[in-house]
């Protein structure tokens, strides 16, 4: 535990230093440096690519590194240091974070052919009360906020398996395992296998956002990754089936 303590301290040390020789560099010359970003899988799968080949072409002597994870790993190792940005499913209640809300996005059913959802233009949220479900566990974002707007429809929704991690069980669902609620972004935008998309009526979209350490001056370098992918995201996130920008969103 005392080890654990020192090596967080460590950490949040040598980036602090990471950023000064970052921010010394770039007054004069360009901006050098490496950015660590902890990303949301679901998210990466369109947006790492563009944000790559975005900062190559701006920054390139920036080495930005991208990290796939769950927003349940994200947040304690962006609070700790790891990470410089994390790219997270919305909202987060962490007093150590600050967040800017980047784009909104559809949540669809993915269901297998011979399902007896499969073929119907879309399904209501209420209808999915009590049906067997592919969901991440209690306590993520994604899960309390489908809950909460369970419970105020009157509806529970069950569990056929819990995977904390949106890859994993889209892939699941993918593969016929059973029926599950995701975002837009985790399905391809193509249709084919032994399965199908159905939208889902009454259930409000989920938000994601950038989040960085609250009282945490980034470094030149970060902050020019942070400006790429809000510029990234604006321009090529409209071009995502079922994804909403949003402009202008104050940090919170």
């Amino acid at each position: 535990e005392q080890g654990q303590v020192v090596a967080d301290r460590a950490r949040r040390i040598q980036a602090e230093l990471d950023a000064l020789l970052s921010d010394v560099t770039s007054l004069n010359a360009e901006v050098t440096g490496e950015v660590q970003v902890g990303m949301i899988g679901t998210t990466a799968r369109w947006l790492a690519p563009l944000l790559f080949d975005a900062c190559r072409h701006e920054h390139p002597k920036v080495r930005l590194v991208i990290v796939d994870a769950t927003t349940t790993s994200l947040v304690p190792q962006l609070t700790s240091g790891r990470f410089d940005l994390a790219i997270v499913n919305l909202p987060l209640d962490e007093p150590d974070i600050e967040v800017d809300a980047l784009f909104d996005e559809d949540r669809v059913l993915v269901v297998p052919t011979d399902h007896h959802f499969a073929g119907r233009s879309s399904v209501a949220f209420a209808d999915l009360d009590g049906e067997p479900l592919l969901l991440e566990p209690k306590g993520t974002t994604f899960r309390d906020e489908l809950d909460a707007h369970a419970a105020a429809a009157g509806a529970t929704l069950f569990a056929k398996a819990e995977v904390d991690g949106m890859r994993l069980l889209a892939t699941l669902a993918f593969q016929g395992f059973g029926a599950a609620l995701l975002p837009a972004s985790a399905a391809p935008s193509w249709i084919g296998g032994d399965w199908q998309l159905v939208p889902v009526t009454g259930l409000p979209r989920r938000s994601v956002g950038v989040a960085t350490r609250r009282n945490h001056l980034l470094s030149a370098a970060a902050r020019s990754v942070r400006d790429v992918l809000r510029a990234t995201v604006a321009a090529e996130g409209p071009g995502q089936p079922g994804v909403s920008i949003i402009a202008d969103q104050p940090a919170t």
